[in-house]
């Protein structure tokens, strides 16, 4: 992707943002302090079991040694704001799906470089450092999930009526926005479509099937509510793979160790609709048990 697109995508994501926090309240997040349960089976599912089951399958699978390494940075990129606009469309509880978001990158500063550096060293025999700029990291966090959220639950605050009649319609735009960003992803890569899915395709699969099955289901067997459940599934499943890719291609200066980020976008987004269809059905259905 490249600079522009990346500008237009992450205004685009900041408007978003904003629609979603027109949608929340404080209330909301003392909910989930009040009742961390959530919270804590969401973390361990994006920073222990996702990379662990990323490990395990190129383990079994056995691809080549940039796919194995691109799997790894891409466990180790869990969420981003692609997964609150995913969860926030689907129904689930939006404000935990943005503080699984906010909580796992500020700890992913320091994980990502050992889990990567692991991932070198395992399946390149590759024993260089990784540094991930922190500053950008936050700064990007702060600037396209955190602020927006926040001056939209501000808006709310202030002028509710205008911010429950907006809820609809940012929905729908929001609906078509990530179809828009899909549908381009797709015509952009579509001379690489084949060859990455030979490369890289039953892993990345895989990897988001049992992530988000895990996710859902794991958050069900500890009685969490519906919504919930959701949340926690896109949020394991869904990576930030711009994150991923961008480690690849200009911190480790790889174009190869993103082939399997770049397949792993096509496959979530697909993944994502039926999330989306899932959860307006059973919240449609009435159920929030």
């Amino acid at each position: 992707m490249d600079n522009l697109s990346a500008l237009i995508v992450a205004i685009a994501l900041m408007c978003i943002m904003f629609g979603m926090g027109l949608s929340l309240t404080i209330d909301d997040f003392r909910r989930i302090v009040r009742e961390p349960k959530a919270v804590i089976i969401g973390l361990t599912n994006q920073l222990l079991f996702l990379p662990l089951i990323g490990f395990a399958l190129v383990t079994l699978l056995n691809p080549s040694p940039a796919v194995a390494i691109g799997i790894m940075i891409l466990v180790a990129c869990p969420g981003g704001a692609t997964s609150n606009l995913i969860s926030h469309l689907a129904k689930g509880d939006t404000a935990l799906s943005v503080t699984l978001t906010a909580v796992a990158s500020l700890i992913t500063i320091i994980s990502i470089p050992l889990i990567i550096q692991f991932a070198l060293a395992e399946f390149q025999g590759d024993e260089r450092e990784v540094h991930l700029n922190v500053l950008q990291t936050i700064g990007q966090l702060l600037m396209i999930v955190v602020l927006p959220v926040l001056a939209g639950m501000v808006m709310r605050a202030k002028a509710t009526a205008f911010a429950l009649k907006m809820d609809k319609p940012v929905r729908i735009a929001s609906g078509v926005l990530l179809a828009l960003i899909t549908l381009a992803l797709i015509i952009k890569e579509r001379s690489n479509i084949i060859p990455y899915l030979q490369q890289a395709g039953l892993p990345t699969v895989l990897l988001c099937l049992v992530t988000m099955a895990l996710g859902f289901f794991s958050a069900r067997f500890f009685r969490l509510k519906i919504r919930q459940a959701i949340s926690i599934s896109i949020e394991s499943g869904i990576q930030n793979s711009a994150l991923a890719i961008t480690i690849a291609t200009v911190t480790l200066n790889d174009t190869s160790f993103g082939i399997a980020a770049a397949i792993y976008t096509l496959i979530m987004y697909s993944a994502a609709f039926v999330a989306i269809l899932y959860g307006r059905k059973a919240i449609g259905a009435g159920s929030d048990s």
